[in-house]
Order: C-alpha cells, then structure tokens, then sequence
C-alpha cells in the first residue's frame, strides 16, 4: 500500500511535544479520531472521554535502549544500531556511517568477519547477514564485553534526521516501560504509547478502561528501503490473553497501542480469535488479506506513507478510513514521526458482535 501523498519537511515532528513550548506535556500531542472514514480532531488528553467503559487497550512494554554506539572499522567511524537480542547471545545489528549532523547514513554491510572496535575495548564480530537488499543487518558476537552494560555507558538513543539534537533516554522511554532481566528492549521506541502520562492512564482507570500489557521488541526500522519488518520477539502473558478474550466476549472493544501491540497480540491468537499465553518470535505480517483476528481498533503515529506498517493499518481500518485520516491530517498540518501527533482508529459501527470462545487453558 502506498499513498498518493508527500509529507512535507516542515511536519516532521523535530523535538518532543514537552519541549514546544511552556506548560506542555507528552498529552498535548494533537489526536485525530477516525470512525469509518470520518476524521474527527481532538487533543490526545481528550482520549478518557472518546473511550468507554470495559474497552481494553494493548500495551507495549518494552523499554527503549540506548541502541546506537559509536565505533570504528580500521581508521574508519562508524555507528553501530544494536537492533536484537538473539537466542544464542548475538545481537542483529546494522553499521552506518555517521553524517557529521549528529545522525547517519547507510553503509554497506559485512563481509563476514569484519571487526568493529566499540568503546571500553569491546569488539563486535559481523559472523553472518540476515538477508534483505544491501545487507543491511548482520548477526554479530560481542567478544568482549557485555552489551547492556556498553549500551548504558556508552550509548545513546537511534536519532534520524528529521530530529533536531540528540534527547535523553528518558524522552524514548513511554510510561508503560519496564526493564528486561536480560538487557533485551526496542531499539526504537514504541512510540504510539508515548503521549500517555501517569495521570492519563489514572483517569482511563477511574472510568472503567483497563490496560492489558504484552512485549514485542522492536528492532531497527529501513529508513531508506522501508523492508517489511524481520521476526522480533515478544511474549503476551497468561494474564493479558485473559483480559483480551473478556473484552472480546463483552461489551468492550480491544484497541491495540501501536502496530507493535497489533504484531504481538495477533502472533498469540488462534483461527478463532482466541488468544493464548505466548512466547518467542514473530515474522507475521499483518495485511488486508491476512485480516486482523483480535484488535477492533488502533493508537498509532503517523509515519511515512510508504512505510509497510500501513498495510497492517489498512487491515484495521480499511482502505477508505486510512486514505482519508493521512488526507486530513496533512490539510490539519498534524505533525509526523515520534515525537508527533497520533491517529485513533476506532470501528464506524459501536455495536458490539457476541464472540464465543473455547477454552486456552
């Protein structure tokens, strides 16, 4: 799916919203609602009052890592993007060369065997490419070293172009974050869930929304090439599957925060709709002729038209609801990326459909 459309410069969003002006805060993001086809626009702390009572929403709960580090091949600099964690202790990374502005350009990869030399003495072995054009990701083995411990002292959050400076860790982290045991988080933020704040979810609380966790790891997105994304781990707990297929059975609506919850949740339900406890990888794609099994409606940002997480929103909502919120969201001057605004997909129709469910347990 591409659309028709271009983005202009002047809308990518180049700060966080707490940091445009007096008195802001991450809430203060604008919020455009579609139901069906038709835009509504609000202001993200409105969104207590656009929920009801026994909606759920899906949470990603991965933290965001200090995912880039700076490194060198030879007498070569480079930037190393740690992306996953892999099973057998390697890291799927990608190196890129640094563009003098703070940010990066891409940057062949391999070949098998390079050495790259990252502070506090620790070197990073490219041992074999994942695939994809260009060989953008390679698994690599730290020979030295550990890496959450290089991240936390040596790393900084990934940074594209359109930003204006780097930010502190703690402007990528959202409020659902929580640490992992064994140094494994997103290396871009889930960033569909950063304008709630604490009292956000309080108030969503107090009127009957509840909030069901899961974790997906987001790896480094194709700037460039925007490839589809390549398997990613995550878990939806025992406890969250329940939650899920409660609100499906009722009167409540699931609505996933972030097409990263959409990957998770859908990776854990069966034909049937019915989610089960989970863990492990997930390569699924979600399209229009995939469907979506579980998620009613979607919290996500706005992002390039081409980017291939459209399809998995265009599976959501349908063509119609996507082509005209991108439409009015340009004409509104909403702004895009991280730190910008944030689109609310909900159903047209507010009659809930009984579901009947067997038994995962």
């Amino acid at each position: 799916m591409t659309l028709a459309l271009r983005v202009p410069e002047e809308l990518s969003a180049r700060v966080p919203a707490e940091q445009r002006g007096p008195g802001r805060d991450r809430d203060s993001v604008r919020l455009l609602v579609s139901r069906g086809s038709e835009p509504a626009h609000h202001v993200f702390r409105e969104l207590p009052g656009l929920l009801r009572a026994g909606d759920l929403l899906v949470v990603n709960t991965s933290p965001t890592l200090a995912a880039a580090v700076d490194g060198r091949i030879g007498h070569a600099r480079v930037v190393v993007h740690f992306s996953t964690l892999g099973d057998d202790g390697r890291w799927a990374v990608e190196v890129r060369e640094p563009d003098g502005r703070g940010t990066t350009r891409p940057r062949a990869g391999g070949p098998a065997g390079t050495e790259v030399r990252l502070p506090a003495g620790v070197r990073l072995v490219l041992e074999e490419g994942l695939g994809g054009p260009g060989g953008r990701l390679w698994w690599a083995r730290v020979t030295a070293g550990a890496v959450p411990g290089l991240l936390r002292e040596h790393g900084r959050a990934i940074r594209y172009s359109y930003t204006e400076r780097d930010q502190p860790l703690s402007v990528y982290q959202t409020v659902f974050a929580l640490p992992s045991a064994d140094g494994a988080g997103s290396a871009e933020m889930p960033s569909a869930a950063r304008p709630f704040t604490a009292r956000l979810v309080a108030d969503l609380v107090s009127r009957g929304v509840q909030f069901a966790p899961v974790t997906l790891h987001t790896g480094v997105a194709s700037a460039e090439a925007h490839e589809p994304p390549y398997p990613e781990r995550f878990a939806v707990p025992e406890a969250s599957a329940r939650l899920i297929n409660a609100a499906r059975a009722g009167a409540g609506r699931v609505i996933a925060v972030g097409t990263t919850a959409v990957r998770a949740v859908e990776s854990a339900a069966g034909a049937d709709g019915v989610v089960c406890a989970r863990a492990g990888w997930t390569d699924l794609v979600v399209t229009p002729e995939r469907g979506v099994r579980v998620v009613d409606g979607l919290l996500t940002g706005l992002h390039e038209p081409e980017a291939s997480h459209l399809l998995m929103l265009e599976a959501v909502a349908g063509r119609a609801a996507i082509d005209r919120g991108y439409e009015e969201a340009l004409r509104g001057s909403y702004l895009w990326h991280e730190f910008g605004d944030v689109h609310l997909l909900l159903p047209e129709d507010p009659a809930h459909t009984e579901h009947c469910f067997s038994n995962c347990w």
